[in-house]
Parts: structure tokens; sequence; C-alpha cells
């Protein structure tokens, strides 16, 4: 048990990292500085320098992460009779690590096309969210924490709005990797409306505006998400849903100040990581409730991190 949850705990933290760094990759022009793939400029290690440095780097860190996967894989399978989802969440792991590394070749062959881009960074979060989950199954997911009866409504309604939640983040992340990567960060100038244009014209405007709308939408499922569990919802999903609010906050002073201060790339850094973590938050308390909604077949105790049945209950 140990094991896998120092991997898998490890796995997340660099999918993280890895997604993090894509971002700078993409954001400072850099996606295009190994045109070949999987090698970089014909070598294994290319001379570093210049934005060879972050590109290369971000293929490293890939690379490494494909070794945590395996080993969440391996140390996950013997105990997926344990542990609940833990096999289908293992499935799932390996299916989206596979096509994440394949969306990684083709978004170089296609020349980091803007569809390429939020297709590879929307993978990219679905492996986070995976591996979040995981780890949160490896320290939580053995040891469920029941809600009584009187909250399970509660409970299945927070797990639903910090889903729709979660999803409505990944819809404004992927508008704002279409964003970047066309170039249109600063298509739109005033901020929230788009100047003469309030609602936008030309394709570059009206994405930049799309991405806006989308965040506005992330604003309420937010708020609705908190309000609910609020109203049932145990307290590690109601803290949960306190901190993705407090990030979606923050997410929307970054974007505004990204408009305002005319795109720095330290700022349009910053944006990107604090998305990936709001994303995390939402996803982080969809998983404790919907594990506390679950319905209990089976109790186990983890000691020494080792896992030992109890008891059968229903």
């Amino acid at each position: 048990m140990r094991t896998f949850r120092g991997l898998a705990l490890g796995a997340a933290g660099l999918a993280f990292l890895v997604a993090v760094l894509g971002s700078w990759v993409r954001i400072n022009d850099a996606g295009l500085t190994c045109p070949d793939w999987p090698l970089c400029r014909g070598s294994v290690v290319p001379a570093l320098s210049g934005g060879v440095v972050l590109e290369w780097s971000h293929r490293a860190g890939v690379f490494l992460e494909g070794f945590l996967v395996l080993g969440v894989f391996v140390a996950g399978w013997r105990l997926r009779t344990v542990i609940p989802f833990l096999g289908r969440g293992l499935a799932v792991l390996a299916g989206v690590f596979a096509v994440q590394v394949l969306l990684g070749g083709a978004t170089v062959e296609l020349g980091n096309s803007p569809i390429s881009v939020v297709l590879h960074w929307a993978m990219a979060m679905a492996l986070l969210a995976t591996l979040t989950v995981l780890a949160t199954l490896g320290f939580t997911g053995a040891v469920v924490v029941r809600s009584p009866q009187a909250r399970a409504t509660g409970t299945a309604r927070a797990a639903g709005a910090l889903i729709a939640a979660a999803a409505a983040v990944l819809v404004a992340m992927c508008l704002g990797a279409y964003v970047s990567s066309s170039h249109a960060g600063l298509a739109c100038a005033s901020f929230p409306l788009c100047g003469a244009e309030p609602f936008g014209s030309g394709d570059a405007q009206i994405a930049q505006m799309l991405h806006r709308a989308a965040a506005l939408l992330v604003i309420v499922a937010a708020l609705v998400a908190a309000l609910v569990a609020a109203t049932g919802a145990s307290r590690r999903v109601r803290i949960t849903a306190y901190c993705a609010c407090a990030l979606v906050v923050l997410q929307a002073a970054l974007g505004a100040a990204n408009v305002y201060a005319a795109m720095p790339v330290a700022l349009r850094e910053l944006h990107a990581a604090n998305a990936c973590l709001t994303f995390i938050a939402f996803v982080l308390g969809a998983t404790f409730a919907t594990l506390e909604r679950a319905p209990a077949r089976e109790s186990v105790a983890v000691r020494s991190g080792r896992v030992t049945r109890i008891a059968t209950s229903r």
C-alpha cells in the first residue's frame, strides 16, 4: 500500500509539473524548437540552448512520467480487489497515458496547430485527473468514510456539482489553449467585453470571448458547487469546494490582469498553473464526495501500510 501511495502521489505531482511546463513551452513559442519526435534535432540529448531547454525538459518529464505510471499500474494491480474502483481507474490510466504520448508526437507533426494543442492539453488534464483520483484512492479509498444516511442526498448533489465545475474548468482551459496557440490573447484589449465590438468580431476575438464566457460559467459552477457542498456534504468536501472557489477567484483576477498588463509571460504562466490547480481541486472534491456516497460492501483497515479486510456490510 505504501508503495502504491508513494508512486501515485509522485506521478500526480509530476503530471502537474509536466502540464505546467507544457504550457510554458507554448507560451514561450518553444513548441517547435524540437521539430522531430521522439528525438530532438536527431539526438536523445540535443544542444540545450534557448527554447530547446523548455521543450526537451518537457519531453524528459514525460519520459520519467512513463516509468511512474508503469509503477502505479503494477503496484495498483495487486490492490485492485481491495480498493474500490481501483481496477477501472488503472485501465483508464493505461489508455489515457498511451493516447497522450501519441498526441504529443502528433502535435509536433502538425506544427503545433491550435486543434492539436487543445487535444493534447485536454488529454494532459485527463491524465492529471486520473492520477489525482488514483492517489486519493490510495490514501482514502480503502478506508472510505461513508456519509450518514441523513447526508446521503447532499453528498450525491455535491458530487454532481463538483464534477460539473471540473468539466467547466476543463472547457475553459481548452478554449484558453486554443486562444494561446492561435496567438489571440490580445485580440480583445479591453475587459470584460471586447471594445467597440462587445462580443467580438473575427475568429480571434470570438475565440477570446468564448474563453471569457467559459470563465464566467466556471465562476457560476464554482459558486453552485460551494453552496451545494455547504448544505449537506462532509467537512473535507466542503473545505475542498471552498478552496476551489478561492482558486477560481484568483484565476479570474489573473485573467483580467493579463489583459490590462498586455500578457506578460510571467502572468500568463501563473494563469496556466493556477488553472491546473483549480481543476485538481474540483476533481479532488468530486472524488471525496463520490467515495462517500458509494454503497459500502466491505470495510477495510489499513495498518502500517498493509491492507486487512475486517467486515462486510451494506
